[in-house]
């Protein structure tokens, strides 16, 4: 099986990696090929991929490595892990990448990204995909895995079981992370995204990690009401994510370490680019849509507006 990462940054480079130094790719069933740039895609080039993890780190000094995804050609699978607002770009850059039953695993953040995908490459090339992990590119070829989890999930968008999917199951299963297989992989999306666009949100606007805004009464109720917000629009998207859904991340919530922070928090300390358009502005326009109120999304996503492209 013939495997693209597109996106070797902190998601796509730790499961790539780990996909790549299997043995799988030793006895010749699967060849990963890294699409990156910039001063990340040098640094592999000349030093390889490095995973910083206390769990299991890992040096590849063989890596195959390439800004052109023509140079890769066809493949059997892409795993889709650019930041959300390279989508439409990136989308048009896999054209190259595809052939007949060719599938392109979003692991993005937000629940929009796989409209854009399905516009530009067809939703018959497109399956869903949920990244479970605390990582991040600490330096050009080096990613840093924090904690233990490592989870990847994947499923086509129908549900159904397609032998593409299975066979990457097969592989990955081998590949030292947790590999999740999905009936219901929309409903992993809406999940993650129930979690996810609430502690990126109310973390970034505090500036605060997760033990304080767990911690302290009025951030952890403005946390809850905005899971809650996200609820009611997978509801209104005839998802549903349970009645216990609200609990469930509050127990999220309070599993964190103290010391967690979002990836937006991190961006927006650092001076970067936010995904905020695809997270508390999603769920604030997916809200107008459906008819569903979302103030503190709205508030949220005014709030942190004059960040989203860097600093005012």
């Amino acid at each position: 099986m013939r495997i693209a990462i597109m996106g070797a940054g902190a998601v796509g480079g730790y499961f790539g990696a780990r996909l790549a130094a299997s043995g799988a790719v030793a006895n010749g069933a699967m060849e990963v090929h890294f699409i990156a740039r910039g001063p990340h895609l040098e640094a592999i080039r000349s030093g390889g991929l490095r995973i910083e993890s206390e769990a299991a780190p890992l040096h590849l000094t063989d890596v195959r490595a390439t800004d052109d995804p023509a140079e890769v050609g066809p493949v059997d699978l892409v795993l889709f892990a650019v930041k959300l607002w390279d989508t439409d770009r990136a989308a048009e850059a896999c054209r190259p990448l595809l052939k007949p039953g060719t599938v392109v695993v979003s692991v993005q953040n937000g629940v929009t990204g796989l409209d854009t995908l399905c516009r530009i490459l067809g939703r018959e090339h497109v399956a869903g995909g949920v990244a479970h992990i605390g990582a991040t590119v600490a330096a050009p070829g080096v990613i840093r895995h924090t904690g233990t989890l490592a989870r990847l999930t994947y499923g086509e968008l129908d549900g159904r079981p397609s032998p593409r999917l299975t066979a990457f199951h097969a592989l990955a299963e081998a590949a030292g992370f947790e590999a999740v297989l999905s009936a219901a992989i929309l409903r992993a999306l809406w999940e993650k995204f129930a979690f996810l666009a609430p502690f990126s949100g109310i973390t970034a606007l505090t500036r605060q990690p997760a033990g304080v805004i767990r911690r302290v009464p009025e951030t952890r109720a403005l946390f809850l009401d905005a899971v809650a917000e996200v609820a009611r629009l997978a509801r209104a998207r005839d998802v549903d994510l349970g009645t216990g859904i609200v609990a469930r991340v509050e127990s999220l919530l309070d599993s964190l370490p103290p010391a967690m922070a979002s990836s937006m928090l991190n961006d927006l300390t650092r001076g970067g680019r936010l995904e905020l358009p695809w997270l508390s502005g999603a769920a604030v326009q997916l809200g107008a849509e459906l008819g569903v109120p979302t103030p503190v999304h709205r508030v949220v996503a005014a709030a942190l507006a004059p960040y989203a492209d860097g600093p005012p």
